[in-house]
């Protein structure tokens, strides 16, 4: 005598599958999401550089730095917040982060010339974009 075809499938294998999917679902996201915040720290390391770039044409057409990004002809990526804390005709500091990175204090900061460094905190070099 025959034994009829199965359908489907049982609910152990069912439940073996759930539980690989949600294994490597484990390992992904927390990958997705450090890849997702590097990307937003490079967004801000790029526009930080930019300014810089935009700062010296602003310099060599008005005799000093610009005191606010609004001066400068750039633009900034979405999300993206660059704020200039000083500006002289001989240096100027600039802090920038992006509303996507979590955590307080996260932001990169550049200093150039006779500007104060905590202007630019976490900067630690001048004219070197760093960021914590």
């Amino acid at each position: 005598m025959m034994r009829p075809a199965r359908d489907g499938f049982t609910l152990i294998e069912l439940l073996i599958v759930v539980v690989i999917i949600g294994i490597l679902a484990a390992i992904a996201i927390p990958k997705f999401s450090a890849m997702r915040e590097k990307s937003y720290v490079a967004a801000v390391t790029s526009d930080l550089k930019n300014v810089a770039s935009q700062q010296e044409i602003y310099l060599s057409d008005n005799f000093t730095y610009a005191s606010d990004v609004d001066d400068l002809t750039i633009t900034i990526t979405d999300r993206v917040t660059i704020v200039i804390n000083e500006a002289t005709g001989s240096g100027w500091a600039a802090t920038g982060t992006h509303s996507g990175l979590s955590g307080a204090g996260r932001q990169c900061g550049f200093y150039f010339g006779d500007a104060n460094p905590s202007g630019a905190t976490p900067a630690n070099a001048p004219g070197a974009v760093t960021c914590n």
